[in-house]
């Protein structure tokens, strides 16, 4: 059995630029030119028969008239008079035929000589005998032709015969043949002067696109939409107007996020927008702006803006931007994890020294002192730890907590825990990572104003009815009178350059979560922070 057919999977090879642009035009160029040509060639055939028939009056209307065919036409025997004059009318307008009849048709000229003093053939005739011009197609005794025929009146205005004039049906077509091979090769020229810009038009498109084909072009364009929809960063590009020319959809969500309106593309920015403002300034100044910190109603934006340049001309600008509580939030929440696996490593040490000191014990064969031994770090655990745990039932919390009370003990201070302290735990994240962001600052601040002299830190976190109240105490220095509605300034610090973000921090991200915060100090007496938080227990 012959084994089923495989599919062609094989994509099929894109037409290039260069021939579909010249496979198009060449078809427009060629169907417009040949709808000219059409058109004027029905235009020639109909002229050239006007032309041709205006000819044939003309003439047969100036025989008609001539006094010398009238005269002869009065006399008997007038063939010998009028034969001469068609002759020489004939050849000098290059005719088939010049006739001249009497009322009862009979011929008085004819290129055939033998053929005059004979009625005339044909039916067509008869008009022009009642007195009517009339122009016909017909054959007589020569070949087909377009015939005219004119009546002739004497001076008392009395018809006395009738001119025919002949031409050739053969010589219309041969002079439309000739107008023919005229607009061929106009035809022909247009078409050659239209191939040649349609290839001068096809390098400088190719030109202008970097050499990339069109689906080169669409493959780039769908990667560079996913590729800016996928990162989180928001992402806005403006033109040398400051019109959006670009925004993602990460832009779109933290600018309605901090309050502001998000332009669509091709809007200008706004000028009241201080998010936006770095745009336009970079459009003025073409300086580029790394890492910027812009706050934005109880939003602090991380933003890098920089110009988009082109031959040396400022063209647009693009700015980035990311919210930076959410780094914050990452980075308190590593911080967290790294102190609950140090707590969990120093308590891993300690119980590995508990566990030699056992086996020593053991190894002696001491058992009373052993158990004894056993049962005093059984209580220190349930003292120490165990009642930790029971309090605090947020793992990340209880460890950051059991972290602060060894630095502390390290350090040679001590952390309480208030008897009082009851945490419940949360499964909102951003609660417990701005939670162990506040504790942290809270605690390591305490712990530098005891860094002079030996002293305790009171810890109570006290739940009830949807808030969380947190109070950090210290007997340190305390803080001066004037100082303590300046210490939660950003930047503002007592202990030197690049300090002053912790305090800050808190009050950030107390607001950010809609809770309060407050201190007390007296100094040389003692310090104390309230914050109250909204905790959405687990």
């Amino acid at each position: 059995m012959n084994p089923a057919k495989q599919p062609d999977i094989t994509p099929k090879r894109p037409v290039k630029l260069s021939t579909l642009a010249t496979v198009m035009m060449a078809a427009v160029i060629v169907t417009v030119l040949v709808s000219v040509h059409l058109l004027y060639l029905m235009q020639i055939d109909n002229f050239t028969h006007a032309h041709v028939k205006d000819k044939a009056l003309a003439v047969a209307r100036t025989l008609a008239e001539d006094p010398e065919i009238q005269r002869s036409l009065a006399l008997p025997a007038s063939a010998r008079l009028i034969q001469p004059i068609a002759e020489a009318v004939q050849k000098r307008n290059n005719l088939l035929f010049v006739t001249v009849t009497d009322m009862n048709g009979i011929r008085y000229s004819h290129p055939n000589s033998s053929l005059i003093a004979k009625r005339f053939k044909g039916d067509d005739l008869l008009p022009a005998l009642a007195g009517h011009e009339n122009i016909a197609y017909n054959q007589g005794t020569l070949v087909k032709a377009l015939r005219v025929f004119t009546p002739v009146f004497n001076a008392q205005h009395q018809q006395i015969g009738v001119v025919a004039i002949g031409i050739s049906l053969s010589d219309v077509t041969a002079q439309t043949h000739k107008s023919r091979w005229n607009i061929f090769w106009t035809v022909l020229l247009g078409g050659s002067v239209g191939l040649l810009g349609v290839l001068i038009l096809v390098r400088r498109l190719k030109r202008i696109l970097l050499g990339l084909e069109p689906h080169e072009i669409s493959s780039l364009f769908e990667q560079r939409q996913a590729i800016l929809n996928a990162i989180k960063e928001g992402v806005i590009a403006v033109d040398a107007r400051a019109r959006v020319t670009l925004i993602n959809q990460a832009a779109q969500e933290l600018l309605q996020q901090s309050a502001i309106e998000a332009p669509l593309s091709g809007d200008p920015i706004p000028e009241d927008s201080l998010m936006l403002s770095h745009l336009r300034q970079a459009l003025h100044d073409g300086v580029s702006r790394h890492d910027e910190e812009i706050q934005v109603q109880d939003r602090i934006m991380i933003s890098n803006t920089v110009p988009v340049r082109s031959r040396g001309k400022i063209i647009g600008a693009v700015c980035t931007f990311r919210d930076k509580t959410e780094i914050s939030q990452l980075m308190q929440r590593l911080d967290g994890m790294i102190n609950y696996v140090d707590a969990l490593r120093e308590h891993s040490h300690e119980f590995m020294n508990k566990l030699h000191v056992i086996l020593g014990l053991l190894h002696m064969k001491n058992y009373a002192q052993m158990e004894s031994y056993i049962l005093k770090t059984a209580n220190n655990y349930q003292t120490e730890i165990g009642s930790l745990l029971q309090r605090i039932k947020s793992p990340v919390i209880a460890g950051f907590l059991l972290s602060k009370i060894n630095r502390a003990s390290d350090k040679g201070h001590r952390l309480l825990l208030s008897d009082d302290c009851y945490l419940p735990d949360s499964g909102n994240e951003q609660q417990v990572t701005a939670l162990v962001m506040i504790l942290g600052n809270l605690i390591e601040n305490a712990l530098e104003a005891l860094a002079q002299q030996e002293g305790e830190i009171h810890l109570l976190l006290h739940y009830q009815n949807g808030w969380l109240s947190c109070e950090v105490s210290d007997d340190g220095p305390g803080i001066p009178a004037p100082l303590v509605t300046t210490i939660f300034r950003k930047g503002f610090s007592s202990k030197g350059d690049q300090r002053g973000m912790g305090l800050f921090l808190v009050q950030q991200q107390t607001d950010l979560l809609g809770g309060h915060l407050s201190v007390e100090s007296e100094p040389g007496v003692y310090t104390q922070f309230f914050v109250q938080i909204p905790w959405d227990k687990g």
